[in-house]
């Protein structure tokens, strides 16, 4: 009880030692120890190395026209409006496309010509494929294979591009009439040959294919 006097002096005793640790406690002496401070790590300095393994690409003609040629700097202009053209590429599928023309023509196959050759070409072989048909000729063909294929020239205008390939190839190709004479060729040696072809394409046309547009040898 509170009302005891031996309690009311030990509260009362409680009390000023309370106030006494609060007023040592709450006073700084100097013998305090200085706060922890976390040192901040200093930011990376941002840098930009080069990887010294990458090489850069060599350019678009590189191995197929001479530097400074007229060729060379029109491949490149064309390599610049298609970012994909590759010359190795196009003389693969040029190769492809002289093969695949000739045994369709051979064979007077339109239907496999028509997506191959431009408008002009095409009715040029059309009208030669119809005449050998009326005569009753009919053509002997064997490619054999190819010895050389190079890039003659180029030209671009605006947004279309030619390229002019020389072909040098190996194959047996005759037309025969109706009696079994031949009226040209050789139906039974192998002879060289050399096309001079002109491929062309709108380098913005979706349509991937390079169109034949002309002949020679």
């Amino acid at each position: 009880m509170l009302s005891d006097p031996l309690n009311i002096i030990l509260l009362a005793a409680a009390i000023i030692i309370f106030w006494k640790l609060k007023s040592v406690l709450g006073q700084r002496t100097g013998l305090e120890r200085p706060p922890v401070v976390t040192p901040t790590k200093p930011q990376p300095e941002l840098r930009i190395i080069e990887n010294p393994e990458y090489i850069p690409p060599n350019p678009v003609w590189q191995g197929h026209a001479e530097e400074g040629s007229d060729l060379a700097k029109t491949l490149e202009a064309i390599g610049k409006q298609q970012r994909d053209f590759s010359v190795t590429s196009f003389i693969a599928g040029a190769k492809a496309a002289h093969e695949m023309i000739l045994e369709a023509f051979a064979k007077g196959d339109k239907a496999a010509l028509r997506p191959l050759l431009s408008k002009a070409v095409y009715e040029s072989f059309s009208t030669v494929i119809d005449q050998n048909q009326k005569l009753g000729h009919s053509k002997v063909f064997q490619f054999v294979g190819a010895v050389s294929t190079n890039l003659e020239s180029a030209i671009i205008d605006g947004s279309k591009a030619s390229i002019s390939v020389k072909f040098v190839t190996e194959m047996i190709n005759a037309t025969i009439d109706k009696t079994g004479a031949t009226v040209n060729g050789d139906a039974k040696a192998v002879l060289e040959d050399t096309d001079l072809w002109t491929f062309e394409r709108d380098l913005t046309s979706r349509d991937p294919n390079w169109l034949l547009t002309a002949t020679g040898e």
